[in-house]
């Protein structure tokens, strides 16, 4: 029977991975181990180099649909997924938790991982990012407000996406004459985390601010790609500079499922659904909604209930 050693905080001791490549190759195999840590450029530079063929990565989310029940997912898109936020007495317990996590992150986690950058400034620009939450990611706009470079504004980004804080949505292009959009979509990855940047701190802010709309869009494109069991690598967004768009487009095999996400009761079929529909050749089209019903528009474009997700967005085979 092989024996589990389980490590955590792993990144604190990066000069275990070599001792772990002795161990790991030892005849026979009686140990395994289990390491637990905050991905950073450095360690997967250290792993990789010292454990190669060895190790197996697996990148492990909050809560999601799966874990609560389908009736308390407004909790869970306002809270996020992080066990001690969602499960907090009420909410404003909850907010102080999430504010708490972004103040050890900036202050005390980066320094930990060798990551030299004032806090004060990443804040800030993580704070500036959350606005382009569900928006094209445009590095020049944002180095002209910092007053640097697109290489350190883009240096910015890469620690808060290889941290697992903020999510990179990848453009679909495969006809190079087509004038598509090939900037990627930017997400906070954990909603409950947007919203203590937006500082909202209960339901109601939330349904109040302007960018309600996008902050359910990360949130069910979330859900919708851990319900259909599909991989990142093969999800996509797409957008024209005609106008046209697709807020996810999964691809599987020949086949090809669009998805739009509305914060709205009574979804309509628009101009750019049927032209996604034709160009992009869509199997069928899926618009995630809030209402309570799920039913078809069209052949291929169903109105999907949120509170039906688990019921109506299958895995895919």
């Amino acid at each position: 029977m092989l024996g589990l050693v389980v490590l955590d905080e792993i990144q604190h001791r990066e000069d275990l991975f070599p001792t772990l490549r002795v161990l790991a190759d030892r005849k026979p195999r009686r140990t395994r181990f289990l390491i637990l840590g905050s991905a950073s450029p450095a360690l997967l530079r250290q792993s990789a180099e010292s454990l190669a063929g060895r190790i197996a990565y697996f990148e492990l989310d909050g809560f999601g649909l799966e874990d609560v029940r389908i009736t308390r997912w407004r909790r869970l898109w306002l809270r996020g997924g992080f066990p001690l936020s969602f499960l907090a007495r009420n909410d404003a317990v909850s907010f102080e938790w999430r504010e708490q996590l972004i103040a050890t992150y900036l202050r005390r986690d980066l320094p930990d991982l060798g990551i030299r950058l004032e806090a004060s400034t990443l804040e800030r620009f993580w704070t500036m990012l959350a606005h382009y939450h569900g928006q094209t990611w445009n590095s020049t706009e944002l180095a002209r407000s910092f007053g640097v470079s697109d290489q350190t504004i883009r240096r910015w980004l890469d620690i808060l996406q290889d941290t697992f804080m903020v999510r990179l949505l990848r453009p679909w292009s495969e006809n190079a004459g087509k004038r598509v959009v090939k900037s990627p979509k930017v997400y906070v990855r954990d909603s409950g985390l947007l919203h203590a940047l937006f500082r909202l701190d209960d339901s109601r802010a939330l349904l109040h601010h302007p960018k309600v709309g996008a902050s359910f869009e990360g949130f069910a494109v979330t859900e919708v790609v851990r319900n259909l069991r599909a991989n990142w690598s093969d999800c996509f967004f797409w957008a024209t500079h005609q106008g046209a768009e697709l807020d996810l487009l999964v691809v599987r095999g020949t086949k090809r499922f669009g998805f739009e996400f509305k914060h709205t009761i009574a979804p309509e079929v628009t101009k750019s659904m049927k032209t996604a529909l034709a160009e992009l050749r869509l199997t069928r089209l899926d618009i995630i909604h809030i209402g309570k019903e799920t039913y078809p528009l069209t052949k291929q474009i169903r109105a999907v209930a949120f509170d039906r997700l688990s019921k109506d967005i299958r895995p895919l085979s």
